[in-house]
């Protein structure tokens, strides 16, 4: 599923409509470039959770853990790891809920990581080309790895067909 966001606001809201539907052990996995809206749409995520604390950019710490919500988000960025580093994080204990409440797991930086869990889903965020037609909007290219997301795609074209029903009438 491909979806066209015209500014931030629009990638927050996309966050908060698939956070409204995670269940426990989901797992996300964000790629994009540097300012493609990672930290945002997970930011969506934790509004959809539930999540009222500030979600900030891991970068730094490399696990931001929130609990407070409808489930537990565990919000991973690998942007400053090399591979080999990333087998030390012991991923799979989010995953699979093993030291950790079960949870939600979005990872930025996902491409970072030399193995991936059984079941997932792909965000991958990207920019409109400059100049063209798409420029300065963001494309979310939604794609699940043996699991389904009906429930969030039907959400997500119920609130589109909201939005243009509100701004045509």
């Amino acid at each position: 599923m491909k979806i066209f966001l015209a500014d931030t606001e629009a990638m927050l809201r996309l966050g908060m409509i698939i956070g409204e539907f995670l269940t426990v052990g989901s797992v996300i996995l964000l790629q994009g470039d540097l300012g493609a809206g990672k930290t945002t749409l997970v930011q969506g995520i934790g509004k959809g959770l539930g999540i009222t604390e500030p979600i900030v950019s891991p970068t730094f710490t490399l696990i931001n853990e929130y609990t407070e919500g409808r489930l537990p988000l565990y919000h991973l960025d690998l942007y400053r790891l090399e591979p080999q580093e990333v087998l030390s994080l012991n991923l799979e204990s989010y995953w699979e809920g093993v030291e950790v409440t079960p949870g939600i797991v979005a990872i930025e930086w996902a491409e970072r990581m030399p193995y991936k869990p059984d079941s997932y889903v792909s965000i991958s965020l990207t920019h409109g080309n400059q100049g063209d037609v798409y420029d300065g909007l963001r494309q979310a290219e939604i794609t699940p790895f043996n699991c389904t997301i009906d429930n969030i795609v039907a959400a997500i074209y119920s609130k589109i067909l909201q939005v243009r029903s509100q701004s045509s009438g």
